[in-house]
């Protein structure tokens, strides 16, 4: 049988899974990192050690199965969005990776309007510039580490480092470039005359296509190092949120994505690029020419249980915590999670928010801390929704993906908050599954998207239906959710 790899570069971890032709998951390694902050401002990772976590997953995987390196047809990526990594002319980064949950930028965005207006900015980007941008942190590394910017020949986004350590050649691909901020959207390609005005040297940008054109050719080194054959074609990919919606098979309008990873967003594929008018949601390039995506994103998703369980309640593991959660009613007894841990972003573009525990009382204890953190993810995606909603956008269908889709009491509190039946994916790396099924149309074995996900996609079949008792207590605690951040706001300046 012939395989097709799909590796996924994300915030917490690299995943790399081999998918045979028929569809089926062959198996599947991973390994962790972790996200240096030396100030809570800062975010930043070394991308020579997710380099060699991906390597050494790779060589992991091939060694389970014997053979299969050499029957790989193609390799395609899936990564973490938005973050820089800035290289000098011999392709060594000239510090470590500045990534999405980075918020030392907001000043370096300000300056923006003194060479560009707004209106012409969000004309053409579509988006408004947030902190953990590639274009805010390459601002913000221009006027704080001169030196380095000076250095750097070329930017790219995480997973194109990983690409290019592979072949050697440095590209991206039009749907995480559209997620730097400096992209003109609609057309498809950098916003050089954005690029103009704002004075950055037009040959830092890297060659950009679609998701399934090829990149380059696996080296000898890379084989020496991998074990895959030399040769073997490497596609550009795409952002994470871009390749989990093909693995899900969304790659035409009418169908929502409910992702919670280490941040989360609630996304849908559109036919043409439209935007909230108010610059609240993101809308960047899709899959496949002639395809657009919308999303609602916030910087807190399952990170914040990662903290809740490390930093305060010293717990084993994330099943415990949610059995102890599924002791506590609907609302946690009046406690409420404001989730801006790292900032927000979608509905409020601020770097300075920061989470709250709102309503504690001497009767609350971990089980309520737990489940108001899930709940407060959701309601902040709910928020999302609504925009959604305003804007018109409409959607028969809701999938849950992520590490949340795997837990039933994440399920149940989403299809009560949405008041929608939630269903789940068909794999549990979606991402992965749609980076390979990529290679798959890059290498010709199918003549589009449309026909690769019947071929290669199985839907899930459990669907969580919403309660009807739950749902009249958490649109009562989503009202009081929507004030807590309008009532404090001042407070986080």
């Amino acid at each position: 049988m012939e395989y097709y790899c799909g590796i996924d570069l994300g915030t917490s971890s690299v995943k790399v899974m081999l998918l045979g032709a028929d569809g089926t998951v062959v198996g599947t390694a991973s390994a962790g990192y972790d996200i240096k902050k030396n100030t809570p401002w800062e975010a930043e990772q070394d991308m020579e050690y997710l380099w060699q976590q991906t390597r050494q997953s790779i060589t992991a995987l091939l060694g389970k199965y014997p053979g299969t390196g050499k029957l790989i047809r193609g390799i395609s990526f899936s990564g973490q969005m938005h973050g820089m990594v800035a290289v000098d002319k011999n392709g060594r980064p000239v510090r470590d990776a500045v990534i999405w949950a980075d918020q030392r930028s907001r000043d370096a965005i300000d300056h923006i309007w003194d060479a560009v207006s707004e209106e012409e900015w969000k004309k053409t980007t579509l988006n408004t510039p947030c902190t953990g941008f590639l274009i805010s942190s390459l601002l913000w590394m221009r006027e704080h580490e001169p030196n380095l910017y000076g250095e750097t020949a070329k930017v790219m986004l995480p997973k194109d480092y990983i690409r290019f350590r592979m072949c050697g050649e440095i590209a991206t691909d039009v749907t995480d470039a559209s997620s730097t901020g400096i992209f003109d959207v609609e057309k498809r390609q950098w916003a050089w005359e954005l690029i103009g005005k704002l004075g950055l040297k037009r040959e830092m940008f890297p060659f950009c296509g679609e998701s399934y054109e090829q990149a380059g050719c696996v080296s000898s080194s890379c084989s020496r190092e991998t074990g895959i054959a030399e040769g073997t074609p490497l596609f550009l990919g795409g952002g994470d949120s871009m390749m989990q919606l093909a693995g899900n098979g969304i790659i035409r309008p009418g169908i929502l994505s409910c992702n919670i990873g280490t941040a989360s967003q609630v996304a849908c594929a559109l036919d043409r690029p439209v935007c909230d008018t108010k610059f609240r949601t993101n809308t960047f390039c899709h899959t496949g020419s002639g395809l657009w995506e919308i999303q609602g994103s916030s910087l807190t998703g399952g990170v914040a249980l990662k903290w809740l369980r490390d930093n305060m309640l010293h717990m084993s593991d994330f099943g415990e915590m949610t059995d102890l959660a599924g002791t506590a009613p609907a609302g946690s007894d009046g406690l409420l999670f404001l989730p801006y841990l790292s900032g927000e972003r979608c509905p409020y573009n601020d770097p300075k928010a920061r989470g709250i525990y709102f309503g504690m009382s001497l009767y609350h204890s971990r089980e309520h801390l737990i489940r108001s953190t899930m709940e407060g993810v959701i309601f902040g995606l709910k928020e999302s929704l609504e925009i959604f909603n305003g804007m018109g956008i409409r959607f028969d269908k809701v999938i849950a993906s992520g590490g949340g889709a795997r837990g039933q009491l994440f399920r149940e509190i989403q299809a009560d908050v949405f008041e929608a039946e939630i269903h789940t994916a068909g794999e549990a790396e979606q991402a992965c599954v749609g980076a390979a099924m990529t290679a798959a149309v890059g290498c010709g074995s199918f003549s589009s998207y449309e026909e690769a996900c019947g071929a290669l996609l199985h839907p899930g079949t459990e669907v969580t239906v919403p309660d009807k008792e739950r749902i009249k207590i958490y649109r009562e605690c989503f009202a009081r959710f929507q004030e807590l951040y309008q009532r404090n706001k001042t407070l986080f300046s």
